[in-house]
């Protein structure tokens, strides 16, 4: 009897299942949080003329997402609008030690970053006398350990509030299948708890559709995907060495593995900023023998997010949707209009790199590579859709 194939079993994502998911900006003070953000939100990222970045407000703004895939696309169809996938970056006050008990901005800051999905934390590991560190010298391990405490300090407290309140509930007994479902509640908790204080992060560890139902609405900090952001000297980003590298590629390994780490410097970003256009920003890049690291750092996020993107063609309009990874169709129509996902009926899809393959939409259909589906049709990163949908209802 032949052995059965073992199966692979998904990673079940936290976090809420949107399209439309925030990153924030988290480090302490005096870290380049704020400079990377205007970096950002300065930044061309591709953008074409008709779509600059838009910043909502000082402390947020939409960044475009770099894809070779939808260039491709608008130089193909030459449409008349384009529109293109973007990520919500917000700049978060800097955090200091004790603020999961007030100390500084202390519960709004912690406050903000619950509201977002994601975070790019900030590392610092350039030297500058004339911007003093909060705690006195560079120490970026130092600096992780802080973070990490204080991000799980709150955790703690917010679990053992819920937790309470189960408690409370469960008290009362019986055999009811709400009863039932408030003691699964219970112990799925208290298993965040012995995560929580045994100084680990709920985001590294393994956990059930069911069990990730219970912990999403506790909006926990810990939980959020994190992308780790060393803000280097210009010097030693060029050179890509830092006396600090190994030391936090170790402290990640051990307390955050699986987490991107991306070095960068936050003062050579914002020079490129200053630059009039995209081709002198990148000779100056090619002149040092370097890169922009903008590009990769929104395309990691996503990644981090478990967003991936279709499309939509036509001489009209060429326009990337954001949809998380594994999103059926109906689901996917309901990004582009509410009333798609009620009413739809069926998609024809085909792939970019089919598109890409053959040269053009005609040759696709041509080679009978068009597909038709329905209801349960997983849509891939880079499939091409046309949704088709009945009338609304009034």
């Amino acid at each position: 009897m032949p052995p059965k194939k073992e199966v692979k079993v998904e990673k079940v994502h936290l976090g809420r299942p949107g399209n439309s998911l925030k990153s924030g900006i988290v480090g302490l003070a005096n870290v380049g949080k704020s400079t990377f953000f205007q970096a950002l939100t300065k930044c061309s990222l591709g953008n074409p003329a008709n779509f600059p970045y838009a910043t909502i407000d000082p402390e947020e703004a939409r960044v475009v997402v770099p894809d070779d895939r939808f260039d491709w696309l608008c130089q193909s169809y030459k449409p008349k609008s384009i529109v293109p996938a973007n990520l919500t970056v917000y700049d978060i006050a800097g955090l200091t030690r004790g603020a999961s008990t007030g100390a500084g901005l202390g519960n709004a800051f912690l406050s903000h970053i619950r509201a977002v999905d994601a975070v790019f934390q900030v590392v610092r590991c350039f030297d500058d006398a004339e911007i003093i560190h909060v705690e006195g010298d560079v120490d970026p391990v130092r600096d992780l350990e802080i973070i990490a405490d204080e991000l799980r300090i709150k955790d703690t407290e917010f679990v053992e509030k819920a937790h309470a309140l189960l408690v409370k509930e469960t008290r009362r007994g019986g055999q009811s299948l709400e009863m039932k479902k408030l003691k699964e509640e219970q112990a799925t908790v208290e298993k965040v708890l012995e995560v929580l204080k045994a100084g680990k992060d709920v985001r590294h560890e393994h956990w059930s559709p069911k069990e990730v139902e219970v912990i999403n609405p506790l909006f926990l900090l810990s939980a959020k995907p994190t992308v780790y952001l060393v803000n280097l000297s210009e010097k030693d980003y060029i050179r890509q060495k830092n006396k600090h590298l190994p030391k936090i590629a170790e402290w990640i390994k051990e307390h955050a593995a699986g987490d991107p780490i991306i070095p960068i410097s936050v003062c050579f970003q914002e020079r490129l900023t200053r630059f009039d256009t995209e081709a002198e920003a990148e000779e100056e890049c090619k002149k040092l023998g370097t890169k922009d690291a903008l590009p990769k750092i929104i395309t990691t996020m996503r990644k981090a997010l478990n967003l991936g993107s279709f499309f939509t063609t036509g001489t009209d309009e060429v326009r990337q949707w954001t949809i998380r990874n594994g999103t059926k169709a109906p689901q996917a129509a309901g990004v582009i209009h509410g009333d798609f996902e009620k009413t739809f009926i069926q998609v024809v899809v085909y792939n970019f790199n089919v598109l890409k393959e053959l040269g053009d939409e005609a040759t696709v259909k041509a080679q009978g590579k068009v597909m038709t589906k329905g209801k349960e049709y997983v849509v891939e990163d880079g499939d091409i859709l046309l949704i088709k949908a009945g009338a609304a209802k009034a």
